[in-house]
This record gives structure tokens, sequence and C-alpha cells, in this order.
């Protein structure tokens, strides 16, 4: 036999061959989609539509607001030197006659200005809870913004105390940036004093 007219899987357009059902024929009413065919996908968007080009960064940082300049950080070698970034960074702010006093009071608040009080924790350990409502009631007694700055971070609850609270946690780089590390804190830097 030569094969002429005979029909079998490789001959019959209407039957699939080894690699599937042959591709230029008409679509099989019985279908597993039914005789409908394939249920209707959405219109093609091109890349572009389907991607922005920009998404956005979470605030992560101060943004200079106008007018105010770039901030110049202090590198931090002692725990004065945290104290001084601390206060050139809130001098940055707008807070104006920042002071620190020579000794470090009992209420532990390091820095002072017209309607500011400010902490720095200089300490190699995250800063602990006690720390942050200290400072938030010395805010509090002097009608006050309070504002914590700390080399080594927060603890858990120390973050979560100042969430509840309104209280703007920083965190001190070795370069003397401070780095926002809540909400109250981005509101901070983003609107100044």
């Amino acid at each position: 036999m030569d094969g002429a007219g005979t029909h079998g899987p490789d001959t019959d357009p209407d039957i699939a061959g080894p690699h599937g059902p042959d591709t230029d024929t008409a679509p099989n009413p019985t279908t597993p989609h039914g005789p409908e065919g394939p249920p209707p996908q959405e219109p093609y968007r091109e890349f572009a539509e389907r991607y922005p080009a920009h998404i956005p960064l979470p605030p992560t940082g101060p943004r200079p607001v106008p007018g105010r300049g770039i901030f110049r950080p202090v590198t931090i070698r002692t725990g004065r030197d945290a104290v001084a970034a601390a206060a050139g960074y809130l001098r940055w702010l707008g807070f104006r006659d920042v002071v620190q006093p020579e000794e470090r009071p009992a209420s532990g608040v390091d820095l002072r200005a017209a309607g500011l009080v400010a902490q720095v924790d200089p300490s190699t350990r995250p800063t602990g809870l006690r720390a942050v409502e200290c400072l938030w009631l010395n805010g509090l007694s002097t009608s006050a913004v309070s504002a914590f700055f700390s080399l080594a971070g927060y603890t858990p609850e120390a973050r979560t105390r100042a969430a509840e609270v309104g209280l703007p946690l920083f965190v001190l780089d070795l370069t003397g940036t401070p780095q926002p590390v809540n909400r109250a804190a981005d509101d901070l830097a983003a609107g100044g004093a």
C-alpha cells in the first residue's frame, strides 16, 4: 500500500495526531470549554500599562523642605557626637536655640528648645520602653514636641508604645544621619518644626 486515500492520525485533519490537534483546522465543538469556546480573556495591555515605570518608595528618610537646604551630618565617635548630631538635625528641622546641657540631667533629656525636648541614647543596646515613656511624659509636662534618637535602635515594646503615643523615633547611623523609624518621625522629618 502506498497510503494514498487512507485516513489515520497523520492524515485526517479532524483527528489529533501524536503531538496534539492539528492547529490549522476549525475548533471542534466538543472541546472541554463547550461549544462557546474558551472563557473570554481580558484585553491585551502593553507592558507599560501593566507595570508602572516608577513606583514611589515609602518614606524612609528626611526630605528637604524648600528653603531648608541639605542636612550636613556629624560623624559619630563618642556619645557627645551623637548628641551634637541630633542637635544639628533638630536645628535643620527648624527648631531654634537647641541647647544641650553640660551634664546629663536625671530626666534623661539631652536637648531642649522652645517647644522641644529630645533624648539621645548613644549606648549599644536597643532603647527600652521605660526611656521612651519617660521622654513622652517629659514632653507632656512641658507641652513640647518630643523626639528620641538612638544608635542601636529600639525594643519592640518601645516601638509599639511610641507608635501609640505618637513619639518620633530616629536611629542615628555612624555618619550622624538620623533615619526615621516610625510614622511620627516621618511626619516630623517631612514637616519640620
